[in-house]
């Protein structure tokens, strides 16, 4: 949350957004959390929306009228946002139940002109508002920058660190490869060039990465693919290094950043694919513009970025490994520290992170430590603050939900753990008992499956809900997502959920070399919360006599589960089985790697169950 002060108010911000909205005659403007690249985490360069209304959280959006204003949420900040949003200035709207284009079609005055910045939306959402407003009569005008822009003072400048080169050793292919499979693609589909606009995909792509986005190593920049092979890399010249000239080779030109806008009116008479996720309103307009022919495709890195190469896997283990003795470590310290009282969420999180510190190839953690106590642990995306922080009480459940940037993979890894008290008398309850084997039970289900080659992510979903749907109890949040390869922790394009067209990648078959969470939970508001999370990797199963090409997980996820909250009597042979054979190579691949009390400690929470 942005502190204000007095002079520098949320009425005051508001106040200066109105007049700047009147000086450009528009009756109102539409403010989301987003960047030029649709990305999940973006710069402070681009937090408008925190700025204006002082909401922290990472999905929401505001609409600004001239006599009203509210704030757009979903059900994962209800309450953040009343802890942080004046209610005197935005009324409180959640999502899905209205939208701002609802909003804006109820409350927007007739023939209303409302402001957006092109460059920050999508273009079908521009489309759906347009829709709205004109049932009023009403306009959806593209601004000339941004008006929060004009009268943000204090905005900090984007990121102007160097990019760095991923090296083919890490990567495991060239980027003239990546770059011949993208140009081959493009001619077989009659298309003379891709725009890529994600910042992963540009990672990727050219093997580059960059530290200009907190928790995900990427540059901010872009890449206009073409069919011959080349591209044009579109990055401020101050990020431009001798060793990324070299590196990126005469085939791919390399231009200012600020010159991407203008690079699109170079493709008059091109037929330009633009991913709609990615691809924002202002790329589609002004190749329209250019009177060039934008073809709504998927990023064609998007699917070759999700199936790892041998290199990037073996990266992955390696990784995993070293952070699961970091997460040993911590779940040692807290199983001395947490019985006396004196730990809290922040210092729980910080302690972790310097855990993670200790190897020399961390370069970030992969998004915001969740370090959850008691209730907090009922919030699935709960992100602890200053303001939020809670003591961790003895008897009590903590969750903890976290992951590194290491130069050779992104881990992601979430453990509930049972606080004892200094006397050892506290046990969970037998409810919680009951819920944390039916996850566990759940996890293992998912972990086991063997499916038949074309299977979609949505197909495998239950397998990690049966056992909490046999008492009567679900989870709102998706099963699995993709994890990149020193990219972003959340990757598409597959994904394990409940089939929904409105969640892209649960269609997406899943497909050997794609690595994906394996997390089911349960949360019981304002009490506790559990979940258990792994990765793992898709690899084909040799099936005697099997009838076409089958599938299952190879696990990449090494750290102990806490037993203190396993009923074992819910618990089938085959499930005992697997924790103990899990356990087993837990020890024998994180033990060489600790000493003395920690040894000791893993030693022991690795015995058989």
């Amino acid at each position: 949350m942005l502190m204000q002060t007095e002079t520098d108010s949320g009425a005051a911000r508001l106040a200066a957004l109105r007049a700047e909205l009147e000086k450009r005659g528009l009756d109102g403007f539409v403010v989301p959390i987003s960047d030029e690249h649709m990305s999940e985490y973006i710069g402070g360069y681009a937090q408008r929306l925190a700025w204006l209304t002082g909401f922290g959280g990472s999905a929401g959006t505001a609409v600004v009228l001239k006599d009203k204003a509210a704030i757009f949420v979903d059900g994962r900040y209800t309450v953040q946002v009343r802890d942080q949003v004046d209610e005197n200035l935005f009324e409180y709207q959640s999502v899905p139940a209205t939208s701002p284009a609802r909003w804006l079609q109820q409350n927007a005055p007739e023939g209303a002109k409302i402001g957006y910045d092109a460059w920050l939306h999508s273009k079908a959402w521009a489309e759906g508002v347009e829709q709205a407003l004109a049932k009023r009569d009403g306009a959806l005008v593209a601004t000339d920058g941004n008006p929060i822009d004009a009268v943000w003072a204090d905005r900090p400048a984007p990121s102007d660190a160097p990019a760095l080169v991923h090296v083919d050793e890490r990567s495991g292919r060239s980027s003239a490869d990546k770059r011949a499979e993208v140009a081959d693609w493009l001619k077989s589909e009659g298309y003379d060039a891709a725009v890529i606009s994600a910042l992963d995909s540009v990672a990727w792509l050219l093997n580059i990465r960059g530290t200009d986005i907190e928790r995900t190593p990427v540059a901010l920049a872009y890449v206009i693919a073409h069919a011959d092979g080349t591209a044009d890399l579109f990055i401020g010249e101050d990020k431009v290094t001798p060793e990324l000239t070299q590196h990126l080779g005469n085939a791919v030109t390399i231009r200012p950043r600020t010159a991407f806008e203008g690079a699109l009116g170079e493709l008059s008479g091109k037929t330009v694919t633009v991913d709609p996720s990615y691809g924002v309103a202002a790329i589609y307009h002004a190749l329209e513009a250019a009177g060039a022919t934008p073809v709504t495709e998927r990023d064609p890195t998007i699917l070759p970025r999700a199936i790892k190469n041998p290199v990037e896997q073996q990266g992955h283990r390696d990784a995993q490994a070293r952070d699961g003795a970091a997460i040993a470590k911590f779940l040692h310290w807290l199983s001395v520290e947490g019985p006396k009282g004196t730990l809290d969420e922040l210092t729980a999180a910080a302690q972790l992170r310097a855990f993670r510190d200790e190897s020399d190839i961390l370069r970030d953690l992969s998004f915001d430590t969740i370090s959850a106590a008691g209730p907090h642990a009922a919030l699935p995306h709960y992100r602890v603050d200053e303001d939020s922080n809670l003591k961790i009480a003895p008897g009590s459940i903590f969750l903890c939900d976290s992951g590194g940037q290491y130069l050779d993979g992104t881990t992601d890894i979430t453990r509930t753990m049972w606080i004892g008290t200094p006397d050892g008398q506290a046990q969970p309850t037998a409810e919680e008992k009951d819920r944390f084997t039916r996850v566990l039970k759940g996890h293992i289900a998912l972990d086991r499956a063997i499916f038949p080659e074309g299977t979609p992510g949505s197909a495998l979903d239950s397998f990690a809900r049966q056992f909490l749907w046999n008492a009567g109890v679900d989870y709102a949040h998706g099963t699995g997502h993709g994890v990149g390869s020193f990219l972003s922790v959340h990757e598409g394009p597959q994904r394990i959920a409940k089939a929904s067209g409105s969640q892209p990648g649960t269609d997406q078959p899943l497909m050997p070399g794609m690595i994906l969470s394996n997390e089911p939970g349960y949360y019981k508001a304002g009490a506790y919360g559990i979940r258990i999370e792994n990765l793992v990797l898709v690899v084909e199963q040799q099936i005697d006599g099997a009838e076409g090409a089958f599938y299952g997980f190879e696990t990449l996820t090494f750290a102990p589960i806490d037993r203190t909250l396993v009923d074992t009597t819910l618990l089938t042979e085959e499930e005992i089985d697997w924790w103990n054979t899990y356990h087993a190579k837990v020890r024998a691949l994180i033990a060489p790697q600790l000493d003395g009390a920690p040894l000791a400690w893993l030693e022991d929470a690795c015995r058989q169950l």
